[in-house]
């Protein structure tokens, strides 16, 4: 069967460069070796724009050998992977030598390469409890939660709905009223820390 009209060959258009490809020099241009990310945490021990201090420099090198990430200290900071990223951050906050420090550690189950391996995670928690000052920290993993803190406070819908101990928080009752989970509270074996066993709500 002979087609009617038959195609005509058609000359494809010049595709526009795609936005992502013009940022990513843009990006390069200002990104910062890892370093120097971890040295802003000095700038509020210095006067204005002065130099580095003496130790500022054993300082970083020290924060970031804490975290697991002393190998990374000449990369590009934009490079880094999101876990890479999130321990350089901790370090930053860890050579300010604060009175408190706030972080937010977030931990999404869906983009888990984002963030930190659970190594990773117990590892850094240890290492700011340590560190001294008063933690604040937002955590969506509520066993590690209530395995590293010693204050909780439970909060939906932008309101604190209680407050307290893990072991006073972490109650089946409101772990299903608040996370839509079933909840069995156990003892871990060498901590003597509050642990949960989920399961879904029937």
């Amino acid at each position: 069967m002979a087609l009617r009209h038959p195609l005509r060959p058609r000359c494809a258009a010049p595709r526009r460069p795609r936005p992502e490809a013009k940022a990513r020099p843009r990006e390069r241009a200002n990104d910062r070796a890892v370093h120097e990310v971890v040295g802003m945490g000095r700038l509020p021990h210095r006067g204005g724009f002065a130099r580095p201090a003496d130790g500022d420099d054993a300082r970083c090198t020290a924060a970031l050998h804490r975290v697991g990430a002393g190998h990374l200290a000449q990369r590009g900071f934009l490079s880094l992977s999101g876990g890479e990223k999130q321990r350089v951050l901790i370090a930053r906050a860890l050579v300010q030598e604060p009175r408190l420090l706030v972080l937010v550690l977030v931990l999404v189950l869906d983009e888990p390469t984002n963030h930190l391996d659970i190594a990773h995670q117990l590892e850094v928690l240890a290492l700011v409890r340590e560190a001294g000052p008063t933690v604040l920290t937002a955590l969506h993993d509520l066993n590690l939660a209530a395995g590293h803190c010693d204050l909780l406070y439970v909060i939906a819908a932008g309101r604190i709905v209680t407050s307290g101990a893990p072991a006073e928080v972490l109650r089946p009752a409101l772990l299903a009223e608040v996370f839509g989970v079933r909840a069995t509270p156990v003892r871990h074996p060498d901590t003597g820390a509050v642990q949960l066993l989920f399961g879904r709500l029937r």
